[in-house]
């Protein structure tokens, strides 16, 4: 999704004024305008400007943010922000409405006195966000610096007051609301209370927290007729917030076309990225580290690195998903329920206390590929307050209240797992689950592993009954007893042997290329659809490249490495 396919045009009410109207400059707080097809450049600084001045030039420009937020911007037009300085405030907009040829860009310019080149920084300090795009279309924020740690509530919060965030992009009105864009941005310390302030301990064991937290970035569209579609954050950086880094919330299907890549989230007190609602999502070249921090008694404590619920048609790969925290869920990426056609490939996975593969309920064709994981799951039920356990492969049946439902044609084939000596590996497999594929993995695992049961539905399956449509073969095992004898499936034609990874035990992926070729070379088979299903994944189940981009040439290997 390189360009946005955007109609709305600015209006032609100024056509044939060109080269006959010149800027009309009035001073005290009324405004410039311009004619049409001459886009205007306001500017902010807050050690030299004024709110006396017109803001068109570097020499005439504003002092405050609540000054800039006045600015009558049209399609074309830029606001900037003096490099090197912090400006308090918030910066708040509503119904701005670019063009998808000449969007509305909020940026940061050069001054003589920025000795240190840094980008223009907005502390939202005692505000509900640094910066609040309210009903906006075709608007670009780039090369910014926002936090908003504590402060209270200024007389202009606005109803509510709950939450408070670094930037928040919301939609209200019926309609919609297209092409923003936020690139090349720093989201540092985002919290809604002073510091100091401890969180209740039993917020944490709540599905999403009940108190008020900091947020990083939030796109949230509010009514089920207010439509966002076009989004895109990339190549920024996202921490020290109280609860989720980058979040996506609306009715089903009310977020569409989300591009996502490059983007860092470090030290979430929640997970590092969610989505809720979104159709058509592409998240790529993600670093996810440390979410569900403890780093900060303000923070939430529990969070996967990535976690989806009723979305649909959403790719996440080639991405870092690392050290995630918290007494349940915090997975590297977990598809929680009412998802479908959500694929995970070419991620690593380390050292994610939940887990790595978490498939909830009532998911259709969803599927984990292609991916490293290292030592995922080490979390144990009742220590250090847990609640679930910790799992290496766990599809759940898990809809909120009410019985299981589902999952429904799992795919998970072509994975290379470790998990040490020190971590008791453990799987579940709900009674309900309908549709499961497991191929071509590699289980390393230096111990037996163990089923478990009963952490969100008492009927996980251990044994009873075969589940239907399952295909599970051709997966290699380090040992015999790496798959619960009691889980009841099991593979029909395992491989037995050691991998020989290049550094069983380290963490990054080049580590768990296997050296042993004849267990691992040209052993894999082509992945079928399950019986019955005529789907299989919506962007095919067949593959051209493994975890590192190298071309799969004839028979695939087994895991997610292929051997030269």
């Amino acid at each position: 999704m390189s360009a946005f396919k955007l109609l709305r045009e600015r209006g032609a009410g100024h056509r044939g004024l060109v080269g006959k109207l010149a800027v009309a400059r009035v001073l005290l707080g009324i405004f410039v305008t311009t004619a049409a097809g001459r886009a205007a450049t306001y500017y902010v600084d807050g050690r030299h400007g004024s709110d006396q001045a017109d803001g068109i030039s570097a020499t005439t420009a504003w002092r405050s943010l609540q000054q800039a937020s006045r600015a009558p911007l049209q399609a074309g037009d830029r606001l900037l922000l003096a490099r090197g300085q912090t400006h308090g405030g918030q910066l708040r907009f509503t119904g701005l409405k670019g063009t998808t040829e000449a969007p509305i860009t909020i940026s940061s310019y050069a001054v003589k006195d920025d000795v240190a080149n840094l980008p223009a920084s907005i502390d939202g300090r005692g505000t509900p966000a640094a910066l609040h795009l309210l009903d906006c279309s075709h608007v670009i924020v780039a090369n910014l610096v926002m936090t908003a740690d504590g402060g209270g509530w200024g007389t202009d919060s606005g109803k509510g007051a709950e939450m408070r965030c670094g930037i928040l992009v919301e939609t209200v009105k019926p309609g919609d609301f297209e092409g923003i864009e936020l690139r090349d941005l720093r989201v540092s310390g985002v919290s809604y209370h002073e510091l100091g302030f401890k969180r209740p301990s039993d917020d944490v064991k709540t599905p999403n927290g009940k108190s008020r937290y900091g947020w990083g970035v939030r796109f949230i569209a509010r009514n089920e007729r207010a439509k966002m579609s076009h989004i895109a954050v990339r190549n920024s950086v996202i921490e020290r917030v109280d609860h989720t880094g980058l979040k996506f919330t609306a009715p089903s299907g009310g977020i569409r076309d989300v591009d996502v890549e490059g983007v860092r989230v470090l030290d979430a007190g929640g997970p590092g990225i969610q989505l809720s609602g979104v159709v058509d999502g592409h998240f790529s070249r993600l670093y996810v580290n440390r979410s569900g921090s403890e780093g900060d008694s303000r923070n939430w404590g529990r969070g996967s690195g990535l976690w989806t619920w009723d979305c649909r048609n959403v790719v996440i790969e080639r991405s870092e998903f690392l050290n995630a925290n918290g007494p349940g869920d915090s997975a590297g990426v977990h598809i929680d329920y009412r998802c479908r056609d959500v694929v995970v490939q070419y991620n690593l996975s380390v050292n994610n206390a939940g887990g790595f593969c978490e498939i909830l309920g009532d998911n259709h064709n969803c599927a984990y590929r292609y991916n490293v994981s290292v030592n995922d799951g080490f979390r144990v039920k009742g220590r250090n307050g847990a609640f679930q356990e910790g799992k290496t492969f766990w599809l759940s049946g898990y809809v909120g209240k009410g019985k299981g439902v589902g999952p429904f044609n799992s795919y998970f084939y072509n994975n290379t797992i470790y998990v040490s000596a020190a971590i008791e590996a453990k799987m579940a497999v709900a009674p309900t689950a309908a549709g499961v594929l497991i191929a071509n993995n590699i289980f390393c695992l230096e111990r037996p592993s163990r089923s478990v049961t009963g952490d969100q539905l008492r009927a996980d399956q251990r044994g009873g009954s075969a589940l239907e449509r399952v295909y599970f073969v051709n997966n290699a095992f380090l040992r015999v007893d790496n798959w619960p004898a009691d889980l009841g499936i099991h593979d029909r034609a395992p491989l037995i042997g050691d991998p020989d990874f290049v550094n069983r035990g380290g963490a990054r992926a080049t580590d768990y290329v296997p050296r042993n070729v004849d267990l691992v070379k040209d052993r894999g088979i082509r992945v079928p659809y399950l019986p019955g299903d005529k789907v299989g994944l919506r962007v095919g189940l067949d593959v051209a490249v493994d975890f590192f981009g190298h071309p799969i040439m004839g028979a695939p290997d087994l895991g997610a490495i292929e051997l030269p």
